[in-house]
């Protein structure tokens, strides 16, 4: 799967950009975190759709808690299992700590992923894990409200698609709000720092 990463514009106090190719963003991250310090971001402040047994989630439901929300679907090849098995090694870590973070993994792609299949999906990278499944007009607003990017990628088959998504985390403090932008590919050790702080009231 290619990896797309968001390119829109981050308000964190300025105007970012993050590069299509991965690149850094403009300005530098902010607030002593690794990743994009987005702390008043106008976006990505709510979040509601149903877990796998339906009922309705929304960020209230974890304060006091670190989350980390992430879009992606069971059947990515890459990026998504990567990011879960950093998110479970960051927790690991954390130790006694590590029942303060919160994972919550939203599917973009509805039509496949049941809600057992998710699920399952998910709890193999922690039993704590929460998977999000709307339909997809629900799926489509809270992709708009993060300004998350996810487009089907014809297979051999009619269902053999892939998605491309956004690669990134939004990382919230435990009074809910958002604050981090993490990019893919930067590793659990820039993760564990930037969670560490929100767990220390950064």
């Amino acid at each position: 799967m290619r990896r797309l990463m968001l390119c829109a514009a981050l308000a964190a106090g300025a105007s970012m950009l993050l590069g299509c190719d991965g690149s850094k963003p403009a300005a530098a991250a902010g607030g002593g975190f690794k990743g994009v310090d987005i702390t008043g971001a106008e976006y990505a402040r709510e979040l509601s759709l149903p877990d796998t047994s339906g009922q309705m989630r929304s960020l209230a439901d974890f304060k006091g808690k670190v989350v980390v929300v992430f879009f992606g679907f069971t059947q990515c090849p890459d990026v998504c299992p990567t990011t879960l098995a950093e998110l479970a090694e960051v927790r690991k870590q954390l130790g006694a700590d590590g029942a303060k973070v919160q994972s919550i993994f939203v599917s973009v792609d509805p039509e496949r992923d049941t809600a057992e299949l998710l699920k399952e999906y998910v709890q193999n990278f922690g039993a704590d894990n929460i998977a999000l499944r709307g339909t997809p007009e629900q799926t489509a607003a809270m992709a708009k409200e993060f300004k998350v990017f996810y487009a089907k990628v014809p297979g051999k088959t009619e269902t053999s698609y892939t998605v491309d998504h956004t690669a990134a985390s939004f990382l919230y403090d435990p009074q809910g709000r958002v604050r981090v932008y993490s990019r893919y590919g930067s590793g659990p050790e820039a993760l564990g720092h930037d969670i560490k702080r929100l767990l220390s009231g950064a």
